[in-house]
């Protein structure tokens, strides 16, 4: 049996749906549903049972731990402006930190969410081989997630565990997300309303207005690269999970049009105040931590991926995996 938490988040419900392309149905989900339309992101998945996350613990001691495959804990709050601070320590740290320390106790492979956004503005680079010591994130976000990295790599316990750097992912099951929903999605949702797209102007000289940098990346590849690493107890320690090539906010938009058919239209917006002192103009995953072992190869350019996101889920009047 495998454990997801965060089953009906956006990258939780995507491995559950590749786990189902694999023929793995035997999945506990752990997540909570709230009231947003989450629910609909496991509405056609196949899995043994789901439970609220604050019932997870409790419900481990009635589960034989040696029926448990690997534990892959996706769930988190993933709200780049969240400014609880006391609030991300709970939810981020110490609930991983505790099924962290069950698994160790049990032998029980564990894969965690880290997040991109423990390398800051970028300024000591976007390498997983370096010490999580240096890194200085951005926001109260990004430091919850790095206090978990350094708990983990100081710990190093000895069962099976990896840590994920996502960078920015986009595709399917992302809709609930509200404000952090990809650019790509909310780039459609504009253009098919406006036939127009704002993207934020460079506030730095170095920047010309579009030519700011991510690297994206498709849920398909993140999907695939976690059931690979499942499939390899070979692999611990923290690694990255983007596409190792940065691309520009242009790029993103003119493929976005090029998926819907229409001519480029783009009108240019201040980045607010309350967020421009924290925004990356640069952001691209080394990769080879994850190729060491023959992971971490995308099946989708950025072109290939929009064009799929677009054409085979957006362009749909049910969107989902």
């Amino acid at each position: 049996m495998y454990i997801v938490t965060g089953a009906a988040g956006f990258i939780g419900s995507a491995l559950v749906w590749d786990l189902n392309q694999n023929g793995i149905e035997d999945i506990l989900c752990v997540d909570e549903f709230g009231t947003s339309a989450k629910w609909k992101n496991l509405a056609q998945r196949k899995f043994t049972e789901f439970i609220n996350k604050n019932e997870l613990f409790l419900h481990l001691e009635d589960i034989d731990p040696e029926d448990i495959d690997a534990v892959v804990h996706l769930g988190a709050c993933a709200d780049t402006t969240e400014t609880d601070m006391d609030f991300l320590f709970q939810n981020n740290y110490l609930y991983s930190m505790e099924l962290a320390t069950y698994c160790e106790e049990h032998g029980i492979p564990f894969i965690y969410a880290s997040s991109a956004a423990t390398y800051g503005d970028g300024k000591n680079g976007f390498d997983d081989a370096s010490d999580p010591q240096i890194l200085v994130p951005m926001n109260p976000y990004g430091y919850s997630k790095l206090m978990f990295d350094r708990y983990m790599t100081k710990a190093n316990p000895s069962n099976q565990w990896v840590g994920l750097r996502f960078f920015n992912v986009f595709g399917p099951q992302e809709y609930h997300k509200q404000n952090m929903t990809s650019v790509v999605y909310k780039a459609f949702l504009q253009i098919k309303e406006s036939g127009q797209l704002k993207l934020f102007r460079s506030h730095r000289n170095d920047y010309e207005d579009g030519k700011q940098m991510r690297d994206f990346i498709y849920v398909k590849d993140i999907t695939k690269w976690i059931i690979q690493i499942l499939n390899y107890n070979e692999i611990n320690g923290i690694y990255n999970m983007g596409s190792g090539k940065a691309r520009t906010w242009l790029d993103l938009a003119h493929a976005v049009f090029q998926a819907m058919g229409k001519e480029p239209k783009i009108e240019w917006i201040d980045i607010p105040e309350n967020i421009r002192n924290q925004y990356q103009y640069f952001t691209e995953a080394k990769m080879q931590g994850l190729k060491k072992h023959d992971i971490g190869h995308c099946d989708y350019s950025l072109e290939e991926a929009i064009n799929d996101y677009v054409g085979n889920y957006l362009s749909k009047e049910e969107p989902y995996l």
